[in-house]
């Protein structure tokens, strides 16, 4: 018999423009037999189609659209479909990297799926019930249409939990001959841990932000914050920076950006690494009057839910705040935040907050600034118009004037 599930009147709204959640507020019935990752077929109260979805008994979304095409089965062709057009998406758009975003969740129809690739080897993420009860064909397709050496899978993230499912890492095909990858991106060379890393290993959604960096680095004072592996701060180096300080309370993540200077054969002496809290340092460099052309503020996830925001709100701006005050005349700020729970118009006012606040401290009403440029991730990154929650990384390039 085949699973129905019938919407609330006056919730199909969203889903029939194109949304791809289903919260369990929003489900008025149920029919059929269902199990966690099987295919629903999703109608309105008063009967009409919406889409075939991926059912999830254990979290608030309660099923994930895969199609909304009537006509469509889920099934191996279905997935056969979704994962060529992802990657001949990037083959399109993304060049003279092999560090890519293959698959970004339900941009590319996949709710809940995410491949990084590294040269050889793709990192996976299951995030979701439905891409959990599929994982078997999907990585049979990613083999076949990468011809790739290696999968592994890194479903260790915490949605995992939300969803009932357990928290999983390991190798799903091939062997990891070399705990690490050397990913080579705007010639720069990157050590990768595809296990031990955040995320898949490496930040692939800062690309063309760390090469606008670089790009603005020749001969500047750098201050890099949460800097992890130091990605921002090689691009600073490779782009010509007089000094570049870097800070993060990971020793073992400075020791890897560290190597990683070595490995591409950069100055040694003119790389500083601070073991500290970035909150803490920003906070005794404004005291001394520190002054840097270029700040990077790329915090971790401050907001990972919408009842984390207020707190998250008053975290972005003392670190912005505090990183305005230290900008010389014509310096750039490079400030982000990849939290989901703020929403682009929340962080803007958030550091228009900051920026009020950081001329009044400092008892300067000529301290100002305007945006140059609007930062998110790449083209390998893309964004349903549709979807608001999958434009996670907001950013912006402020100049002090």
């Amino acid at each position: 018999m085949q699973a129905n599930l019938i919407l609330v009147a006056g919730k199909e709204r969203a889903p029939m423009q194109g949304h791809p959640w289903i919260f369990s507020g929003a489900i008025k019935s149920f029919s059929g037999k269902m199990s966690p990752g099987s295919t629903v077929t999703v109608h309105s109260d008063d009967g009409k189609f919406i889409g075939r979805a991926a059912y999830s008994p254990s979290s608030q979304i309660r099923a994930r659209i895969w199609s909304w095409d009537e006509n469509e089965p889920i099934d191996h062709a279905f997935f056969k479909r979704k994962i060529a057009a992802a990657i001949a998406h990037r083959n399109k758009w993304v060049k003279d990297t092999n560090a890519i975003r293959l698959i970004f969740g339900e941009a590319d129809g996949l709710p809940g799926l995410v491949v990084d690739q590294y040269d050889k080897i793709l990192v996976c993420q299951f995030l979701s019930a439905g891409v959990e009860h599929w994982k078997e064909v999907i990585v049979g397709i990613l083999q076949a249409q990468t011809h790739c050496e290696t999968i592994i899978e890194r479903s260790d993230a915490a949605v995992r939990e939300r969803e009932g499912l357990p928290l999983i890492s390991g190798v799903l095909y091939g062997e990891l001959k070399n705990p690490e990858v050397i990913a080579v991106e705007n010639d720069i060379q990157y050590l990768i841990n595809p296990f031990e890393g955040h995320k898949t290993g490496f930040y692939i959604d800062q690309r063309d932000n760390r090469a606008l960096v670089a790009q603005w680095a020749k001969d500047c004072r750098v201050l890099n914050t949460f800097c992890y592996t130091g990605g921002f701060s090689l691009a600073a180096l490779h782009g010509g920076a007089k000094e570049v300080i870097s800070v993060d309370s990971s020793g073992d993540a400075l020791a890897v950006a560290q190597r990683q200077v070595a490995l591409n054969g950069f100055d040694q002496s003119k790389a500083q690494w601070l073991d500290r809290d970035a909150f803490e340092v920003l906070k005794e460099f404004r005291v001394a009057e520190e002054l840097f052309d270029i700040i990077i503020l790329d915090p971790p996830k401050f907001a990972p839910s919408a009842q984390h925001l207020s707190r998250a709100k008053k975290a972005y701006k003392d670190i912005n705040r505090s990183a305005m005050q230290m900008l010389r005349p014509g310096g750039l700020l490079f400030t982000f935040s990849c939290s989901g729970a703020m929403d682009l118009e929340t962080f803007d006012q958030t550091v228009m907050s900051a920026s009020v606040e950081a001329a009044s401290h400092k008892k300067d009403e000529n301290l100002k600034f305007r945006v140059l440029k609007r930062l998110t991730s790449g083209q390998d990154h893309p964004k349903l118009i549709s979807f608001p929650e999958g434009d996670y990384l907001k950013g912006l390039l402020l100049e002090r004037i």
